[in-house]
């Protein structure tokens, strides 16, 4: 009797015969004079020869430009290698390349506010926003910014800028003051769009106040353009220190051909910001050939997204899954962009817009999934999902129990695609892949042309072992370097400090049997308990089955000489921890996974701190049960809730 676990998914040999990797292997075989049978080989190879590996991606996936001469150059330098030095080419081309009457994208607003943009129509908006911001002066290096929800002026506003060579950066309107300013105040920015307002859980959210004050301390920003979203377009104009309405600002020019400016492989495209929740965030530079190329390699050669698929993720403009997102139009793909909560109309609305549009790559978070799964909604029995392919999830390790709940309530022909990399790349470093199966539990493979590993605290590589996710090589979404950082001491401290030579992620994971990955949680955030390194996802992995638990925290408290595991778990409204409860909670953990990951203290409270993009903060409570200032509150979307974690005499004894 055979009791080795088989996969949740496979994909069939039509979808196998159909897919991106199986054209793009054909040609990595004939280029490389080598078999190539499998994902693994191809790889190795990929690793092994990176100029050549990135040439081909640039080939296959029909990159708009001059890619020159040389690859790679200076190949062993990590950081310092650079790839395609002679290349020009621009993002906006590259995302504008198709003309005519198909949908380039829709638009759905949690207040029922729909819209739909034809490639034509796409790309006479960006026209116009290019003409206004060349008349305004803009050009190359400038920084344009958003402050503004995932909509489609927002997309047409960065195609403007990127068209001219300009840098876009972006962050949400949910950001307070302080937070906007610690990102925008670093990057000064030139031009700033915003909306009149915005939507969720049900309501208008006023910003006017908050953008008047923005107004007032960004003297970098020499115009405001207020684009209408929840009517008050002419409030703003009237009372907003150097604010123009779009309709105002664009209203000089006529459509027309869009022009593009062409720049350096490694000209800066965006500027990202860290979570900044142990200080100021970083203001992370991204480069246009190494965005773009990654990107359609991640989508092509991954996620298997082809011309006129449907695609979705829900995402802010604060975070990298936005940039990841709205690159797949250079794929050929519809975009599906949506701003509100994820759970208006009790849940429904994101699988409402899924089947209205027939979409076929879905892309959420974890904690979405898992409050999908509490809350009893089972898509499958509401939706027809014919044309869906692909789930996307990150922001957190997605548990095992997810993937059941996934298969088992959403579809059962689905490349369940858990992903992990972030904003310091921009992209991935371990994916799903659709021509390889999904272990339950496991993000599918590490990403092609990365060179990623995990190591024990020596830096040597372990196998079916818990360790530090590095990167061994280079790769072309590496960033430029940080903003204001002109000696690159910065950048080089936040990756390579800790290994010579070695990108060194953060994340505490593993590479399985299958060679997939489990991340386990950041390594600053791992517990130590008698010596031991535990990942938090293993405990959240149990504790989040039971019914009662809506999510939870965990941290090391110093205790005793050494560290003991404290969980703080957020219940159901009108539930309370108990004995029992937590006797079972306890039970569970020992039993799912070993008695060190049982916590000495479980204690209730009714919130629990994350930042703006929804990651729970382990470090920012652990500071505080220490009683040890949190370096940037304004990082955080509710750091009211830190207050629930001081002094808590649970802790005392």
């Amino acid at each position: 009797m055979n009791n080795t676990p088989a996969p949740l998914w496979r994909p069939g040999p039509a979808r196998l015969a159909a897919s991106h990797l199986t054209a793009f292997t054909k040609l990595a075989r004939a280029h490389w004079g080598t078999p190539l049978p499998d994902y693994p080989s191809l790889w190795q190879a990929s690793i092994e020869d990176p100029g050549a590996f990135w040439s081909l991606v640039w080939d296959y996936c029909g990159v708009i430009g001059d890619k020159g001469n040389v690859a790679l150059a200076e190949a062993n330098a990590m950081p310092g290698a650079r790839f395609f030095p002679e290349a020009r080419l621009s993002y906006a081309e590259n995302l504008l390349r198709r003309t005519g009457d198909g949908t380039a994208l829709t638009f759905l607003g949690e207040d029922q506010l729909e819209e739909s943009l034809t490639h034509d129509q796409l790309r006479a908006e960006v026209s116009r926003l290019q003409q206004a911001m060349r008349a305004h002066g803009i050009a190359k290096g400038d920084r344009v910014a958003g402050f503004m929800p995932n909509m489609p002026a927002t997309l047409a506003a960065m195609l403007a800028a990127s068209s001219l060579g300009a840098i876009w950066t972006s962050c949400s309107p949910d950001f307070g003051l302080e937070g906007a300013l610690d990102r925008f105040g670093q990057t000064a920015p030139r031009l700033l769009f915003c909306p009149d307002g915005y939507w969720y859980n049900g309501k208008i959210i006023e910003i006017g106040d908050k953008i008047r004050d923005l107004s007032n301390s960004l003297l970098s920003v020499e115009r405001i353009v207020v684009v209408p979203y929840v009517g008050k377009t002419d409030d703003f104009a009237r009372t907003v220190p150097r604010a123009v309405t779009l309709a105002d600002f664009v209203a000089p020019f006529a459509p027309a051909a869009p022009v593009f400016e062409r720049v350096a492989f490694d000209h800066p495209l965006f500027i990202l910001y860290s979570s900044g929740t142990t200080g100021k965030p970083k203001c992370i530079v991204h480069g246009t050939g190494g965005t773009l190329l990654q990107h359609l390699k991640e989508h092509q050669l991954h996620a298997d997204l082809h011309e006129n698929d449907r695609f979705f993720y829900f995402t802010t403009c604060g975070w990298m899954m936005w940039n990841w997102l709205v690159s797949g139009l250079a794929s050929g793909a519809t975009l599906m962009l949506y701003d509100g909560s994820p759970f208006a109309a009790n849940g429904h609305i994101l699988w409402d817009y899924a089947q209205d549009q027939g979409c076929t790559h879905f892309g959420t978070s974890a904690k979405y999934i898992d409050g999908l799964k509490k809350q009893g909604l089972i898509p499958k029995e509401h939706y027809r999902l014919d044309s869906l392919r692909t789930m996307f999830s990150t922001g957190s390790p997605l548990v095992a129990e997810s993937f059941d709940w996934v298969y088992q309530s959403v579809k059962q022909d689905i490349n369940l695609a858990s992903i992990s990399g972030g904003t310091d790349i921009v992209s991935c470093f371990a994916l799903g892949c659709g021509n390889l199966p999904v272990w339950r539990g496991e993000l599918q493979c590490r990403g092609l042309g990365m060179a990623v590993d995990v190591v024990d605290e020596q830096g040597r590589p372990l196998r079916k072992e818990k360790g530090e996710l590095v990167c061994t090589g280079p790769f072309p979404s590496m960033p430029v370097g940080f903003w204001n950082d002109p000696d690159g001491s910065r950048y080089r401290s936040a990756y390579f400090g800790r290994f010579e030579g070695v990108w060194c992620h953060g994340d505490f994971a593993e590479i399985t049997e299958h060679d997939g990955v489990i991340i386990y949680g950041r390594s600053d955030a791992v517990l130590n308990p008698g010596g031991v390194r535990i990942g938090t996802a293993e405990i959240y992995r149990q504790v989040e089955t039971f019914d009662d638990v809506v999510e939870s925290i965990a941290v090391g408290q110093r205790w005793e000489d050494d560290e003991r595991v404290v969980l703080f778990v957020r219940l159901k409204p009108g539930r309370v921890l108990n004995e029992e409860l937590t006797l079972h909670i306890k039970d569970r953990i020992r039993k799912g996974a070993t008695p060190r990951h049982v916590p000495a203290r479980i204690v209730q409270v009714t919130d629990i701190p994350r930042t703006l993009s929804g990651k729970i903060v382990e470090l920012a409570v652990k500071n505080v049960i220490h009683d040890e200032p949190v370096l940037n509150i304004t990082a955080l979307a509710n750091p009211e809730a830190l207050e629930l974690f001081r002094n808590r005499p649970e802790l005392q004894v």
